[in-house]
């Protein structure tokens, strides 16, 4: 028990666990755009659902770590000339996740744009807007999968090296107990603001596009991401991943930008 309160493994953990948040505002966007098409009565049931199934599956993919880390071999290979690639599933997984949040960010931006155009009776929109509560859990288990390998490549990258190999507690792995641990304080801090997050999300419609713009940001990413680990080569130039933190930087600046500019807009009423 000593080896977990060490200097290093507290290190480690605080270190996860604050990754593991920042990586989750991601999945809290999302489940908070997807949830406000639900009846408002719904919306805190259906993003305490995603959170767990969230935490259930980065924990699962944590026991699951040697059959996650053996997706990096190459399941089939492309050879166009202009283009080559040596896929494999991790690659596939994101690629698949990346697509799915182009596209659906890019349908909801859309959407939303149609219904402040053409909508103007609020019963009817929200009628127009409500979604199945099922069809919504299934969206956010689908985005859970997606942002859950990501996340867990991050932590196993973070704690490999941590403890020798042969030093085991409760018969597992001491990194595996620090990442289950991380895991699930993260999702109890994500839990606790993801509702506010939420009703501050969908009653500002400026800042429901700006996190829809951030999904396809982050869509581009994981494609990226993913023929990055295929070792892609494009027109004899190796495709190389974006790094997170220009990502987030973007992310930060514009949201103070956003919200320097809903200052100006209240004063001026």
């Amino acid at each position: 028990m000593e080896i977990l309160f060490t200097s290093e493994a507290i290190i480690a953990f605080l270190t996860l666990t604050f990754l593991e948040i920042i990586l989750g505002i991601d999945n809290v966007i999302f489940i908070s755009i997807v949830t406000g098409k639900l009846p408002e009565e719904k919306r805190k049931k259906a993003t305490q659902i995603g959170l767990f199934l969230a935490m259930f599956m980065r924990i699962a993919l944590l026991f699951a770590i040697s059959w996650l880390t053996r997706m990096k071999a190459p399941l089939f290979s492309i050879d166009w000339g202009w283009f080559s690639a040596h896929i494999n599933g991790q690659a596939l997984i994101l690629l698949g996740g990346g697509i799915f949040l182009i596209y659906k960010s890019t349908k909801e931006i859309h959407e939303k744009v149609n219904h402040i155009e053409h909508i103007t009776d609020s019963k009817e929109a929200t009628q127009k807007r409500s979604v199945s509560f099922s069809s919504v859990i299934a969206q956010i288990l689908m985005i859970d999968l997606i942002f859950s390998v990501d996340s867990i490549l991050t932590a196993v990258g973070m704690t490999n090296g941590l403890y020798p190999a042969n030093v085991e507690i409760w018969g597992q792995r001491p990194e595996l107990i620090i990442m289950i641990t991380a895991v699930i304080v993260s999702v109890a801090v994500m839990m606790a603001f993801a509702v506010p997050v939420g009703k501050f999300v969908n009653k500002n419609p400026s800042i429901q596009i700006l996190a829809l713009s951030f999904l396809i940001l982050i869509g581009f990413m994981l494609t990226t991401e993913s023929m990055h680990l295929s070792e892609a080569v494009l027109a004899g130039e190796h495709i190389g991943a974006v790094p997170k933190g220009y990502l987030y930087f973007a992310i930060a600046f514009s949201l103070v930008v956003e919200f320097l500019n809903m200052r100006l807009r209240k004063k001026s009423v």
